[in-house]
């Protein structure tokens, strides 16, 4: 299969300073999760069985996370997986709330020369569009989705200013069972246009959430009509096959 990844030019909101300055935002082919994967396995005329390349991959995932999750790092060779530990030990005592276990995954020899393969393509150039670049959970360091109750999390774009009196203004989180939590103009705690710092609630369970901002803010005017940006986050840590299969690893 060929290798594509496309992308627009934005500004580059970090270096305020150069009006210049651009970046590729990646133009998503959309989100999978492992039944799509599988789907995609039986397409190449392995002569397996469905239920055959379902348990392979799930046996793949239960095996990696022992060996892990038990002293052992990884290597894949697509990826090399490492569990750390992070936190001041008090006491001598290990304290989950303030400690925690986290994987780390990085890149390995199959994955950088598949990457070296790659096509970039550069769409255009988008301007005053609404975008979530990218978030980071200030409790762990993580930026792949996940979250932490009850702590800061951050998000950087562009667009994301919390402004305007329509009632769908502001910043909700929405569970897998479709119940939404908006947070309250306090736990907005940095609201800039390239960036929003979120006082996360405490009381929320563990899980898939969708965050969306919603806001009229524009660089020089007020919208008429608000607009919106989500992603999706993982309080208490985003699943290995990013969800969606229960019996798969969770990455803690």
């Amino acid at each position: 299969m060929k290798k594509v990844l496309k992308g627009w030019l934005i500004d580059n909101t970090v270096t305020t300073d150069n009006k210049t300055d651009k970046i590729l935002l990646l133009d998503s082919a959309g989100s999978l999760v492992l039944d799509d994967v599988l789907e995609e396995m039986y397409k190449q005329d392995t002569g397996l069985r469905p239920e055959t390349l379902h348990h392979s991959v799930t046996l793949y995932h239960r095996v990696l996370m022992d060996l892990i999750l038990n002293g052992y790092s990884v290597n894949t060779g697509l990826f090399r997986a490492v569990p750390q530990l992070k936190g001041v030990i008090e006491g001598g005592v290990w304290n989950k709330e303030k400690n925690s276990i986290y994987v780390s995954f990085t890149q390995d020899k199959a994955l950088r020369e598949a990457i070296a393969q790659t096509v970039v393509e550069i769409l255009g150039e988008k301007s005053n569009i609404m975008y979530i670049l990218e978030t980071e959970d200030r409790k762990t360091g993580l930026k792949d989705g996940s979250a932490t109750a009850g702590h800061n999390f951050f998000v950087r774009g562009a667009m994301l200013k919390v402004v305007g009196d329509h009632e769908s203004v502001g910043v909700t989180l929405t569970d897998s069972k479709g119940a939404t939590t908006k947070l309250t103009d306090d736990q907005i705690t940095i609201n800039n246009p390239s960036s929003l710092t979120l006082l996360l609630p405490v009381g929320l369970t563990e899980g898939e959430y969708t965050l969306t901002v919603t806001t009229q803010y524009s660089n020089s005017y007020t919208l008429k009509v608000p607009r919106s940006i989500s992603t999706s986050i993982w309080i208490g840590g985003k699943p290995a096959d990013g969800g969606g299969d229960s019996e798969s690893p969770d990455e803690i």
